[in-house]
């Protein structure tokens, strides 16, 4: 079945016959409401493609429910607004013609969207039932998704989930994923879940051998340890300090897109390291890492996102556990 608006359209199309001869549906409410011709128009649309995808008028009359003598008066009206023939009829064939080629794949779009909207209240009234699947990149996966999990569980008890942490996905698909960057992919929408607070730190035994910078301009003369950069082999490092600010380049020792990396790094004692907060926290707790710099503030670590299929935005499954995280990440990435 079509949409309430093309059914709408195709009700009253079939009172065609009762119009005094000459005189159409577009005619007769023209003088009522200029602008009605652009609300059939989309319906006119749908059923175009509707008889072109079922090669016939009488089988899309029969997949829409409604007269055949609709359905004709919705291409009639169609081909008479445009100025143009839009199928070529014959008793045995029918085709588009060189504007129905042209026009056809902007009807396509029109009941596409129509049935996309259909199954998204469908969703919407008939909530997904079975494990919700999530994947993570491992790292903030092990850290913040692992300890959220069993709070998630309890608060909702009738949504199980599958957690795959290997930052690659799982087979079959996932519904959530948690990822240190947004995606391009039209189909996958996003929610910004917050950004760490970012650490300078180094190991007591580091800074014993090459000193504890004061200033930030010392940081040039240390080994530094740093996310990946555009401006490499140029990394600017922004720190401030109430209304001070300082830009210090630096020509890092190692720079890499993954935190762990970066903080395995660090506890190895191979340089100062600019880490997500709650990567060093325990570190810096037991006195095995230390702050460089404690009074100056390093821009914050990569914003955290929730990525789920665009066409699962209605899931209720979908949206309870991307709110969860949305309330429960950001006090995890602020810390103490």
């Amino acid at each position: 079945m079509g949409c309430s608006g093309l059914h709408l359209y195709l009700i009253v199309a079939g009172c065609w016959h009762t119009c005094p001869p000459g005189e159409t549906i577009g005619s007769r409410f023209r003088g009522i409401a200029p602008g009605l011709s652009q609300l059939w128009a989309p319906a006119q649309l749908a059923v175009l493609a509707k008889v072109v995808d079922l090669n016939g008028f009488s089988s899309a009359a029969r997949a829409l429910g409604v007269p055949k003598a609709a359905v004709s008066r919705a291409i009639a009206d169609l081909e008479q607004a445009l100025g143009t023939r839009l199928l070529e009829r014959t008793t045995r064939r029918l085709s588009l013609t060189a504007a129905g080629r042209l026009l056809y794949p902007h009807a396509k779009r029109v009941i596409e969207e129509s049935d996309a909207a259909r199954t998204a209240i469908a969703r919407l009234r008939t909530p997904a039932t079975g494990p919700l699947r999530i994947v993570s990149d491992p790292t903030y996966g092990r850290l913040l998704l692992t300890p959220l999990v069993p709070r998630f569980l309890e608060s909702f008890p009738d949504i199980p989930l599958e957690v795959a942490l290997d930052g690659i996905g799982m087979e079959g698909g996932w519904d959530v994923a948690v990822r240190a960057e947004p995606s391009n992919d039209p189909a996958v929408a996003h929610r910004a879940l917050g950004s760490p607070p970012a650490v300078l730190c180094a190991t007591p035994a580091y800074l014993e051998r090459r000193g504890t910078p004061a200033k930030p301009e010392e940081l040039r003369s240390h080994d530094l340890l740093t996310p990946e950069a555009a401006e490499l082999p140029e990394f600017r490092l922004l720190l401030q300090r109430g209304t001070q600010r300082a830009e210090v380049p630096v020509s890092p020792k190692l720079a890499v897109s993954d935190p762990a990396v970066l903080h395995a790094a660090a506890a190895a004692g191979l340089g100062i390291g600019l880490l997500p907060g709650f990567l060093c926290r325990q570190g810096l707790a037991t006195g095995r890492l230390r702050a460089v710099l404690p009074d100056w503030a390093a821009p914050p670590a990569a914003t955290l996102y929730a990525l789920y299929p665009t066409a699962m935005a209605a899931d209720a499954r979908v949206q309870r556990f991307v709110e969860f995280l949305a309330a429960s990440i950001v006090p995890a990435l602020a810390g103490p």
